[in-house]
């Protein structure tokens, strides 16, 4: 006994969070975007209104059709009967249009306003966020999901200003007109609330489980098609084929399962509501035969009975959309209310620039507790030098340039530039006083001179072109189709690696930032190209402060000076003559390693035999 009122206390309290949980949902969506659509929701709800105004009257108006028309024939009535049968359907037909049109208004409306607020809100996010999120999968859940929060007001609002009010409306004509067939017509209600109540629950878990089902598999057919030359390259088809024919039908059974379960309302509405009405029509007529009733209650009674099936249903499987909707909204809710790790401090202020000397000031960072992968590492860039980072893979190299634009925030130390410590100036103005090339060019979709101009939106056509030509990328520009209008396709996949690299290049040359960051900004050229490309960048340099991240030392021995890291921690620094000086030191060893075995990557060279430890967990960003 225990057993069953502690069961019953459970599913009481759950279904009273389920309904407050609905209500705090809708309540939030009006609050974060419905109140601007007031004026249309009033519009929309005056329709509905007239909708179900007019769906009333069609089944009041049957009773003088019948009695004062057929039976006592008063032919007088047949002008403003016929006239206002006329005014009700018109009226209903222009309502119905008007509420359609605008609540369609207003459903794109607020996706496009939650498209737009989401992409925004992304963009806070730190990169950490996105190294952990697959992003086919993330724009899968967020295409799946934003009309939720569009149909979820929506499908309110309808429910309850055209059928609800409507199914009143004839519930009251029912009972004006025969209180006793009411009463048996609507013994139907509370089975009908039982059965939807148990298919919610169901309903609820099926839908969630299909848009992340569906989010995996649009992600994974993302991926294979990004990755389509490696697919083929490892004659990858047949595995890829099975997994996504493995996702596939497990999408197809999750789809399977919510049709069964949210069309079940259906047959099972459809029968109790034909037994009510076969049962009220077979009293009214018993009734008509033996008492000799005149028909038109009767008549008009059936007709607001059989009109109100429908509202009936509706209103029957509102709960099933309801819920569709709100496990959407639930998960877009679930995007936006991540907290974004990186916030800019109130009192911040935008940096402000003058010498561009950087400072690293016993740095310390970890991607796993415990597991530094910079160990109190400190150094200075001077103003308008270029210092070259050189190291072993897992040094910490790219780490460095990461918290350099605040990526991550350090864990202890500072790093200033100009003596202002970046953690305490707003992120934009930090980025915007930095141009960076990474060893993994990106372009994004538009054409060659969209994805140049990205580093600075006010570039002229004219500097555009000059950034292009610095950069050793205006011959092949201009040998494309439609010179600097040629689209890249998607990152570029029309370009070489080469090519796309020196468009990144020329990025972030027009970006005319008085900080340059070059993650081995090379690494994709051939030795002709590089060598053509070291001449632009020397130029380009002269007047800035510049890092350089490094695996090939011949990209660095112009540097005004070189910085040795090793497993987070500074062990040298000079002039590339001054560091081969040292025959015993780490610089001077990767330098005899790549001359005797002709390599150009640092990262294959093990660490300091002193220190004979492998790099630690966590490697560099």
């Amino acid at each position: 006994m225990e057993d069953e009122t502690s069961n019953r206390t459970r599913r009481e309290a759950r279904k009273g969070a389920d309904t407050g949980e609905v209500i705090a949902t809708i309540r939030r969506i009006v609050v974060d975007g419905g109140r601007d659509y007031v004026g249309q929701y009033i519009f929309a709800t005056v329709c509905l209104l007239a909708v179900a105004a007019t769906t009333a009257f069609s089944a009041w108006i049957m009773r003088d059709v019948i009695d004062e028309l057929f039976f006592r024939q008063r032919h007088d009535l047949l002008l403003p009967v016929c006239g206002s049968i006329f005014a009700a359907f018109a009226i209903r037909g222009l309502a119905s249009y008007g509420q359609a049109v605008t609540l369609a208004k207003i459903g794109n409306g607020m996706v496009a306003r939650y498209q737009r607020r989401i992409f925004d809100h992304l963009m806070k996010l730190g990169v950490g966020y996105f190294a952990e999120t697959r992003s086919g999968r993330l724009a899968a859940r967020i295409n799946e999901n934003v009309t939720g929060v569009r149909d979820l007001l929506s499908t309110t609002l309808t429910s309850v200003a055209r059928d609800l009010v409507s199914l009143i409306a004839l519930i009251v004509i029912m009972i004006v007109q025969d209180p006793l067939l009411s009463s048996f017509a609507l013994v139907i209600g509370p089975p009908l609330a039982l059965v939807i109540s148990s298919l919610m629950r169901r309903l609820r878990r099926a839908t969630r489980e299909s848009v992340e089902v569906n989010a995996r598999l649009i992600g994974a057919m993302q991926e294979a098609t990004q990755g389509i030359s490696i697919v083929k390259a490892f004659t990858m088809e047949e595995q890829l084929a099975g997994k996504i024919d493995t996702l596939v039908t497990e999408a197809e059974a999750r789809a399977n399962k919510i049709a069964r379960v949210s069309e079940r309302v259906s047959p099972i509405s459809d029968v109790l509501a034909g037994f009510a009405i076969a049962g009220v029509i077979a009293y009214a007529g018993y009734r008509a035969a033996y008492a000799q009733e005149p028909p038109g209650n009767v008549m008009s009674f059936i007709t607001a009975l059989l009109l109100a099936y429908d509202p009936a249903r509706r209103l029957a499987r509102l709960q099933v959309g309801l819920e569709r909707s709100l496990v959407n909204a639930r998960m877009i809710y679930e995007i936006l209310d991540i907290k974004p790790h990186q916030h800019d401090r109130p009192d911040a202020q935008p940096l402000s620039v003058t010498e561009a000397t950087i400072r690293f000031d016993h740095v310390t960072f970890s991607y796993v507790p415990g597991q530094p992968v910079l160990d109190q590492l400190s150094f200075t860039v001077p103003s308008g030098s270029t210092t070259a980072i050189v190291g072993a893979s897992g040094a910490g190299k790219s780490t460095l340039v990461a918290l350099l634009q605040r990526f991550h925030d350090v864990d202890s130390g500072r790093i200033e530039i100009d003596g202002q410590d970046i953690a305490g100036v707003t992120k934009q103005s930090l980025r915007q006083s930095i141009a960076y090339v990474s060893q993994q060019p990106y372009l994004f979709e538009g054409t060659i001179r969209d994805n140049i101009r990205y580093g600075r939106p006010g570039a002229t056509d004219a500097e555009i072109e000059r950034a292009a030509m610095q950069a050793q990328a205006d011959a092949f520009i201009r040998a494309q189709p439609q010179g600097y209008d040629t689209l890249v396709g998607e990152n570029g996949a029309t370009l070489s690696g080469g090519q796309r690299q020196r468009l990144s290049i020329a990025r972030a040359i027009v970006r005319d930032a008085p900080i340059l960051l070059l993650d081995e900004a090379t690494s994709a050229l051939d030795n002709e190209s590089e060598a053509r490309l070291q001449v632009a960048l020397a130029e380009i340099m002269r007047d800035r402060t510049t890092l350089v991240i490094a695996h090939r030392l011949s990209t660095v021995v112009n540097a005004d000076q070189i910085v040795v890291l090793d497993h987070g921690r500074v062990v040298e620094r000079g002039t590339h003559r001054t560091l081969l000086a040292d025959p015993g030191g780490v610089y001077a060893r990767f330098h005899r390693a790549q001359n005797e075995r002709g390599l150009e990557l640092v990262d294959d060279i093990e660490p300091t035999p002193q220190r004979g430890k492998r790099a630690r967990a966590g490697g560099s960003a």
